[in-house]
């Protein structure tokens, strides 16, 4: 069963980029090249966007190909299928990486046992409640990641062809 997605790329140094390229095209099975724009967020480093379509399970392999870059900075989402529920993965340099199972509307699916588990480590004063449940969320992936998002002046614009 295929799904599709799309790989953000939000920050790599310019010697970086080809090798973010060859590292997808050996996931994909296919050449790929990339548009690559300025990051205004990090002078000094670029951006680009990429869809994609593969297997389920595709999102992840493109995540582990790419997290061994510390320099990098990338986000890698796939839509649900019918054999598998949506992901996302996100990648800082300081972070580390993120994994998040999502539903058809995007949103975040937290197992229960990680839930009782952040109330357990909470109830036993091992941690805040709040900063736990903001880890399963993976807010400080969005808060790191935000002003990469934007990509600034001269971004290609992404025409959506299907209305949901």
């Amino acid at each position: 069963m295929t799904t599709r997605g799309v790989l953000y790329v939000h920050s790599a140094p310019r010697a970086l980029c080809p090798h973010v390229e060859w590292a997808i095209a050996g996931v994909l099975g296919t050449r790929v090249n990339l548009d690559w724009i300025r990051q205004p967020a990090a002078p000094g480093t670029w951006r680009s966007e990429f869809s994609w379509q593969g297997q389920a399970g595709t999102a992840s392999k493109l995540a582990s190909a790419l997290r061994g870059w510390h320099l990098l900075r990338f986000e890698v989402t796939a839509e649900p299928c019918p054999t598998a529920e949506g992901e996302r993965y996100s990648c800082t340099p300081d972070l580390g990486i993120f994994h998040a199972v999502t539903g058809i509307h995007g949103d975040i699916l937290i197992p229960e046992d990680r839930l009782r588990a952040a109330l357990q480590r909470s109830r036993q004063g091992e941690t805040d409640l709040e900063a736990e449940l903001n880890k399963l969320l993976g807010k400080p992936w969005d808060d790191e990641l935000e002003p990469f998002r934007y990509a600034g002046e001269g971004a290609p614009v992404r025409w959506l062809h299907q209305v949901v």
